[in-house]
């Protein structure tokens, strides 16, 4: 078959050898090709020096474009657009001439060179990767798990919580200090005779501090410490969900978006063929110009929404990205597993109570805030301290050459007044308390009327899905009827175009309440507290925050971290799934174990 404007040529064997070796030995350079957006498209590749022509082969989600570059073709660039066991047709690009395009029809040639264009395909396909697989949303949410950056800053600022029960540890330790001093005195002295003595005294000596009782207050730190971590591993918690919960949003709001797009582009391919079929029966004087207006603008409408649709979706892409880390491939419409779910709004809301992070945390500041009343109390108490020293002395006087002293002190101190600025401060505490415990009350308050709107949300929203189904199917009942309807008068243009209004907003409200059932679910499942990535099963293995503390509470010496949050800090995440499983065995091998451990 040859196309009209085109002039057939035929290809000698010579020729057709020698582009089948020149493709043979320019295969590997490749390329990838990119939409005009910037968008990965395929894999070009560049065979040898001069002008080329292009084919395109579906392969999968890809397209392979494979740029043949010769002497003997025109500069044009060609584009493979029909390939058959019959012919072989090369189409110009819309930058090339048309009246130069070859058309190969002979027999044999034929078959030959349809055998080697079909080997440079797959040649070409062969060399590129397998097309990306769909990513779920478990797998969205196990990238977000270990990529945020956000859950990686709560993470670093609890290990840094953690130091406060090594700073409140150190009160058990002695203190030890040593000193040296050299010097130069000169002493002169007049009487009967002036004299003069010179001196260099000099020496060095070491003290050391043992508290023995210090009102206990170090007993208090401890505990406050303590308390305070354990509310900074709720606190990481309640980032994780928050992290989790708005990747499932954004991983949702990319599905809707999609989907919203293909409705409105189907809307407008519609709308300009009922604008074209208008158009002809004006011509012909079936209708008026009011019936081609209102498609008109009723056309412009759609485009205009589906500009605003396409907005939004690439929207919720950089969202995606923001939350998940990387851009959005090709995902689908995930299925809620409702075992995982409250059965029912009252034992959602028991749950929240016992395990909702903004609750336990609450508790654990209350805790803390006790213990810092004792804290301060204890400095009205006396104290009790060992203090030994050990010092020598060199040419410290004209009579003396050398001097050692050697000393063991038992010091009790006991306070009487103070101005009240240590009873002040228990006062202090004591309202500070007082806060903690009417706290806990507030975020039970609170934690249940966030289980009560999630609970809400989610079970309207299962209940409009089923009336969304019945609505599309319903509207587009109805529209195949008012079109059967206008073609025989019944109906206007008008009653045309309101129907198909009416299926397209009913078919993106489905589209959003199927986003709505999933993004309240997990939402409903963050406000009882389960929403982490146990509860999931999105990762196999997940960061355990004590693992670290008890690393460095009772850690005395070094001021280095361990290499694996450093790493962590560094975003060096994909080295962690085989480390997670290293135990510390000892306290030498505990400065090399990682933070992670997998799921049980």
């Amino acid at each position: 078959m040859q196309m009209q404007g085109l002039r057939p040529f035929r290809v000698c064997r010579r020729d057709l050898l020698m582009r089948y070796f020149n493709l043979i030995n320019f295969v590997k350079s490749l390329e990838p090709c990119t939409n005009a957006d910037g968008t990965r498209m395929g894999t070009q590749m560049l065979l040898d020096s001069g002008t080329a022509f292009e084919s395109a082969s579906d392969k999968g989600d890809q397209k392979v474009c494979v740029v043949m570059r010769s002497a003997s073709f025109a500069r044009p660039k060609w584009n493979f657009e029909h390939m058959n066991r019959r012919t072989f047709t090369f189409l110009p690009t819309v930058n090339g001439p048309t009246n130069n395009a070859p058309t190969l029809t002979t027999g044999r040639v034929r078959r030959s060179f349809h055998g080697i264009a079909l080997s440079a395909l797959l040649l070409a396909a062969g060399t590129l990767s397998a097309p990306a697989s769909a990513e779920s949303l478990t797998e969205a949410l196990a990238n977000a798990y270990r990529a945020n950056p956000r859950l990686d800053a709560a993470r670093a600022t609890l290990r840094a919580t953690d130091e406060e029960v090594a700073r409140a540890n150190a009160g058990y330790r002695p203190t030890i200090n040593g000193s040296a001093d050299v010097g130069y005195q000169i002493t002169e002295s007049k009487a009967n005779t002036t004299t003069s003595t010179e001196l260099h005294p000099r020496g060095y000596g070491v003290t050391a501090v043992q508290p023995i009782f210090r009102g206990g207050r170090v007993l208090n730190q401890v505990n406050e410490a303590e308390a305070t971590v354990r509310a900074g591993r709720e606190l990481l918690r309640s980032v994780e969900q928050a992290v989790l919960l708005d990747s499932a949003t954004a991983y949702m709001d990319v599905i809707r978006d999609q989907a919203i797009v293909r409705i409105r582009e189907n809307n407008v391919s519609v709308l300009s063929k009922e604008l074209k079929a208008t158009q002809d029966r004006f011509s012909v004087g079936e209708v008026t110009r009011t019936d081609t207006a209102q498609a008109e603008a009723r056309r412009a409408v759609s485009l205009s929404a589906l500009d605003a649709a396409r907005a939004a979706l690439r929207t919720s892409r950089g969202a995606f990205e923001r939350h998940i880390g990387h851009p959005a491939g090709k995902i689908f419409e995930p299925k809620i597993n409702e075992s995982k779910l409250p059965k029912s709004l009252e034992g959602a809301i028991s749950i929240a109570h016992r395990e909702s992070p903004t609750v336990v945390a609450a508790l654990y500041r209350e805790q803390s805030a006790r213990h810092t009343v004792d804290k301060i109390w204890g400095e009205l108490l006396p104290s009790m301290q060992l203090e030994t020293g050990y010092s020598r002395r060199f040419d410290p006087s004209s009579a003396t050459q050398e001097s050692t002293t050697t000393s063991v002190v038992g010091r009790l101190t006991v306070p009487f007044y103070s101005g009240g600025e240590v009873q002040a401060r228990v006062r202090q505490a004591k309202h500070t308390h007082v806060g903690r415990i009417q706290e806990i009350e507030q975020n039970r308050q609170d934690s249940q009327a966030s289980v009560v709107a999630a609970w809400s949300a989610w079970t309207a929203a299962k209940a409009q899905s089923q009336s969304d189904t019945a609505q599309v199917r319903a509207f587009q009942t109805a529209l195949n009827g008012v079109r059967e309807e206008e073609k025989v008068g019944q109906r206007t243009l008008l009653d045309v175009l309101n129907a198909e209004q009416e299926l397209l907003n009913a078919q993106v409200s489905e589209v959003t309440t199927r986003r709505n059932i999933v993004v309240n679910a997990y939402a409903l499942l963050a406000s009882i507290g389960r929403m982490n990535i146990q509860e999931i099963g999105s990762a196999s293995t997940v960061y355990d925050p004590e693992i670290h503390y008890h690393e460095v509470r009772r850690q005395s010496w070094g001021v280095s971290v361990t290499q694996s949050d450093k790493a962590r800090d560094h975003g060096a995440w994909h080295t962690d799934t085989k480390r997670a499983e290293v135990k510390p065995t000892g306290p030498a091998k505990r400065e090399k174990a990682d933070s992670w451990k997998p799921v049980k």
